[in-house]
């Protein structure tokens, strides 16, 4: 696995060894709703705190393996940092909670349109919070998925709530983590070691309730929590070592590989009800990210041809 020592990507291209992590991590993210609704039976927080508490010894033994536990030992003795990754910790609870209650709930559809969504709304945080300007194109790009929300909204005689608080958390989540100065790994180990002595509390609590799923309900569900680890730390590591090695633009078309998939799933393979004004909404966010990915191809390009022409 790569580490912050490699060398990085060339400013004009993308580095092979990049594009792979990144392309292995959205495709596990993308057949993850097999595995959550493998696990469905099982209430999401408890799904969540599993996930949590068997992530830390994985990304322990990674950072061990990199040489960079003193990172984390100095952000553990700075109360600032302790304190900024308890707000990327909360948030990304919060994201993996709604994403494994729906998945269970067969309401697959909706996160796929939550992950659509996302990197609009990261412009439209960045407008709002950090006064960036936007261009035309994400203007339009914008009011396209506004347009796709407004009619899911008619259709279900509600907000697309699983949508939008998927496309929120995650939102603020990256909105939050870019502050965080810490490597991508030694960021994921501090956020589940935070939040790994409450979910240790809740565990205990339902396993001497005798609610707990661990040991109680038989071996099959003791594997399925301990694989809640390895499906939760690997896809990010791996995703956040390529990032790195991509162009923004790469990394901008690639983040849709994983919606996309779920989409197909929840369609055709877990047969959830896919009408008219799913399908003219879908159209909707489809052409926003159109346009969006166009327009941030364009910007590449021109920026990529300003650095080799300098003087043009």
């Amino acid at each position: 696995m790569a580490d912050a020592k490699d060398t990085p990507a060339p400013v004009n291209g993308d580095s092979p060894r990049g594009f792979a992590f990144a392309l292995t991590a959205y495709l596990l993210w993308g057949f993850l709703p097999f595995f959550m609704k493998a696990v469905a039976h099982i209430p999401a927080f408890e799904v969540v705190a599993h996930r949590i508490v068997w992530s830390v010894p994985l990304a322990g033994l990674v950072l061990l393996w990199l040489g960079r536990t003193s990172d984390v030992k100095a952000a553990l003795r700075s109360p600032r940092m302790v304190k900024m990754a308890t707000i990327t910790a909360v948030l990304i609870t919060i994201n993996w909670g709604i994403y494994v209650w729906a998945i269970g709930a067969g309401r697959a559809l909706e996160t796929a349109l939550g992950y659509y969504i996302n990197p609009l709304f990261s412009i439209f945080l960045g407008a709002v919070l950090l006064k960036e300007r936007l261009s035309r194109a994400q203007i339009v790009a914008i009011v396209l998925a506004a347009v796709a929300v407004v009619v899911l909204a008619i259709d279900a005689g509600g907000l697309p709530w699983v949508s939008l608080s998927l496309a929120l958390s995650w939102g603020l989540y990256a909105f939050f983590r870019k502050t965080l100065p810490i490597g991508p790994n030694q960021g994921f180990f501090l956020e589940v070691l935070l939040l790994s002595v409450p979910a240790l509390g809740y565990i205990g609590y339902l396993e001497a309730s005798g609610q707990g799923h661990f040991f109680d309900t038989g071996i099959a569900d003791g594997l399925w929590l301990l694989a809640c680890g390895i499906v939760t730390a690997v896809p990010l590591m791996i995703y956040a070592n390529g990032a790195k090695l991509l162009r923004l633009s790469t990394i901008g078309i690639m983040q849709y590989i994983a919606p996309t998939m779920i989409f197909v799933i929840a369609v055709f393979v877990f047969d959830e009800p896919f009408n008219t004004a799913k399908l003219i909404a879908f159209i909707f966010i489809w052409a926003a990210l159109a346009v969006y990915s166009g327009s941030m191809i364009m910007e590449s390009r021109a920026a990529r041809r300003l650095v080799a022409h300098p003087a043009e």
